[in-house]
């Protein structure tokens, strides 16, 4: 090969073109077919962004704006900037929705999730009719809330309901469960755990599903007791799946509405008023949209904060 042929291959190998030919036509070719996916990915991809950005983000946006003005209903108000945040966190009644808030949340989490996994465990077992009790310990999930909520108001609402009457019967007087506030607290946190642990047991049932049998039978070989099987093995291999089940708990605890109005309308004298509770009746009774969709945000803020601190947890399982 001459050096004038050697030089010509160099100059084409540095601008991208075979030895072999000039290249110029599959190269062409090449990009003018990766710019006609592109093109068909972008036109069928755009219906849906548009779809997306007409469904939540527009709604985000308009309702951060009325939040930073003090309007109502009918009309946006004027322009008062983040008065409305201020104003709402100072307030008795957000301190004590916020309160209750955490309260409700930390039982109907860590409660379900106690129940969900004991009763998975359970049902890992060989037990007389394993099938039915499933399907009977899913109906509090499956049956819609408003059903559930009507049942526990039949239940302990008045003097008069099963409940109050055997808890007389039994020495214990006739307790107003849901006109006393701790009485109410109580039984709306109780509530929240009956409606969630078939949730919980699901997604617990599934983790320990994934979880090797011979690790157990090792355990067993070693001489593990039960509880440090289950401390050890069981915990840490579930690990991930109990993160997840917590974040979306978190959300599902925070962002319970129907529960608390169903049960209680968030009294009596707001004790079960929680910060989504308070955010309806701010907006919607006392027709205060910019410090009732401040409360929202507020809100989205703090779960934004949890999600991303038990996905901190995920992450590092995954690491480990």
């Amino acid at each position: 090969m001459t050096t004038e042929s050697v030089t010509g291959a160099l100059k084409k190998a540095r601008s991208g073109v075979g030895v072999g030919g000039s290249g110029r036509s599959p190269s062409s070719r090449e990009r003018k077919r990766q710019f006609t996916h592109s093109r068909t990915f972008t036109l069928f991809v755009l219906p849906s962004l548009i779809l997306l950005v007409l469904l939540n983000v527009y709604p985000v946006v308009y309702a951060g704006m009325q939040s930073l003005r003090n309007g109502d209903l009918l009309s946006a108000g004027n322009f008062v900037g983040l008065s409305n945040y201020i104003s709402v966190v100072q307030t008795p009644a957000f301190l004590h929705a916020t309160l209750f808030t955490i309260i409700f949340t930390v039982v109907g989490v860590f409660g379900s999730w106690s129940i969900g996994l004991a009763l998975s465990l359970l049902l890992r077992t060989r037990i007389p009719a394993n099938g039915l009790f499933k399907v009977l310990l899913l109906l509090p999930w499956v049956v819609p809330v408003v059903v559930s909520a009507t049942s526990w108001n039949w239940l302990v609402a008045t003097p008069q309901s099963p409940l109050p009457i055997i808890a007389d019967a039994l020495g214990f007087g006739n307790p107003l469960f849901l006109a006393d506030p701790l009485n109410a607290q109580i039984v709306v946190c109780i509530f929240k755990v009956w409606i969630s642990f078939p949730f919980m047991m699901m997604m617990m049932s599934s983790a320990l599903a994934s979880v090797d049998v011979n690790v157990y039978e090792a355990s067993k070989v070693d001489g593990a007791s039960s509880w440090q099987t289950f401390g050890r093995i069981t915990l840490p291999m579930i690990s991930r799946s109990t993160y997840i089940s917590w974040i979306l708990m978190t959300i599902f605890c925070v962002n319970d509405f129907p529960s608390i109005f169903l049960l209680t309308g968030g009294g009596p004298v707001n004790s079960t008023q929680t910060l989504v509770v308070l955010a309806y009746s701010t907006v919607f009774q006392n027709f205060q949209t910019g410090p009732g969709v401040a409360i929202a945000f507020i809100m989205t803020i703090v779960l934004v904060i949890i999600s991303v601190l038990l996905y901190r947890q995920i992450r590092k399982v995954n690491i480990e």
